[in-house]
């Protein structure tokens, strides 16, 4: 079969690939792949400049939806021709105290797709029933193939953080995951939600409107505490969340949060912070992470989808997956924030 592989370390070693078709064993379930996003960490791989470690030669991609193929012997519960999607955990250990809680996207020992574990850029994909979930009717699959995001945006926003209606929320990063806190953010209708990006991001800020954002900021175009302090009582934002992976946007964050607040950090990279929390710790402000997500987020995230309360196709552009390097680099331009690649039937 088909699949985009990242073949070895370096800049720009990714190819279309022939590789087998994965074997599956009992609690397996295998999928024709129907979609898979691009995520931002994809790139990074496709540069070589991601903070965490990776299994190379392995196919890209943990953002996926398709329709079961095959079916181990104990798989209850699914058959073939449904129409699916997966979590991305290809493994975790079952057994220690974040896997017996539900928290296993903590697990220490977990190995996700398209890093550890081959991925869903590809024909078909190998995935564990514990972690699949039927996609709602009137759902597409280009549309379901998003639903890893927004459940990493749902998490941050609904899970990790406190919202109530009207607060003022500041996102910081329009990119995928900035978007889709928008998006989520807004049904707590919040009194003001205001986005931060750059002059690159003309057209990533635009979707932001069109999401439910209130004002943009333009970093290079306006002083960006003095524009989220200018709003309501002069104290700030009631909840920031960054979306970015670079310390300016946290110590931003840090300057603008209200006394008491919350920043909640999603964005991530392997630089140094370098300034001090002291600002942090004088307002008694929280500093939240949030990683990932769990079963119960997908079901409701799905859900969501359906009734059309969330919706990421309109900072979408879809690709077949022989023009991988196109939807690459077009969405690593800033052209539109996601791509979504499509194999041929």
């Amino acid at each position: 079969m088909k699949a985009v592989v990242n073949f070895s370390g370096g800049r720009g070693n990714v190819e279309l690939r022939d590789v087998p078709v994965p074997e599956i064993g009992p609690h397996d379930v295998l999928l024709k792949v129907k979609g898979a996003g691009v995520c931002g960490s994809d790139l990074h791989m496709y540069h070589d400049i991601q903070g965490f470690p990776v299994k190379r030669p392995v196919t890209l991609g943990h953002e996926f939806s398709g329709i079961v193929a095959d079916v181990g012997s104990e798989v209850k519960g699914f058959q073939v021709g449904d129409r699916v999607v997966s979590e991305t955990p290809a493994y975790v250990c079952g057994v220690c105290i974040y896997c017996r809680t539900g928290q296993y996207n903590l697990c220490p020992d977990r190995r996700g797709f398209g890093v550890l574990e081959d991925g869903a850029m590809a024909e078909y994909v190998k995935t564990r029933d514990a972690i699949v979930h039927k996609i709602p009717d009137g759902v597409s699959f280009e549309k379901a193939a998003l639903t890893e995001p927004c459940c990493v945006a749902y998490n941050a926003v609904a899970h990790h953080s406190r919202i109530r209606p009207g607060d003022y929320v500041v996102v910081f990063g329009p990119g995928p995951i900035g978007l889709l806190c928008v998006q989520i953010a807004k049904l707590f209708s919040p009194g003001q939600l205001t986005i931060v990006g750059t002059q690159r991001d003309k057209n990533r800020l635009e979707v932001a409107k069109q999401f439910g954002a209130d004002t943009v900021i333009v970093a290079e175009e306006q002083d960006v505490v003095q524009e989220v302090l200018s709003y309501g009582d002069g104290f700030g934002p009631d909840l920031v969340l960054d979306a970015v992976g670079i310390s300016i946007t946290l110590k931003q964050a840090i300057d603008v949060v209200r006394p008491a607040g919350q920043i909640t950090k999603i964005g991530w990279g392997p630089a140094p912070v370098d300034f001090s929390l002291d600002p942090l710790i004088q307002k008694a402000a929280r500093l939240q992470g949030s990683f990932s997500h769990n079963y119960p987020m997908w079901e409701k995230v799905l859900l969501m989808m359906a009734k059309g309360e969330i919706d990421p196709l309109p900072m979408s552009k879809v690709y077949s997956m022989e023009n991988w390097k196109e939807a690459f680099d077009e969405m690593d331009s800033l052209q539109h924030a996601k791509s979504v690649l499509v194999p041929n039937p």
